[in-house]
């Protein structure tokens, strides 16, 4: 690994195993990944085969805590949104 890899953060990023919540018949899955020692907030929401991926900019100390807020944002954009995600 070069000098600006170990640096920057570069190389492998540590992901958690996906977690999965269904909410108003949508299938929200937590899909947290590891990036320079915190814990990004990303995830799915699908429906009928439709596809919606998010990335937030909130990040977190423990694997844990990004996974139960990944949930609670999917539940949200559900809310606001509905089938609107996907247009």
């Amino acid at each position: 690994m070069g000098l600006f890899s170990k640096l920057f953060g570069g190389g492998k990023v540590a992901e958690v195993a996906p977690k999965t919540l269904e909410h108003k018949g949508y299938v929200i899955t937590a899909k947290s990944y590891k990036v320079a020692g915190v814990w990004q907030l990303a995830g799915e929401i699908s429906k009928a085969g439709r596809i919606h991926k998010f990335v937030r900019a909130d990040q977190f100390a423990s694997a844990d805590e990004a996974t139960e807020f990944t949930l609670r944002k999917g539940q949200q954009i559900v809310d606001q949104l509905g089938d609107g995600m996907f247009a």
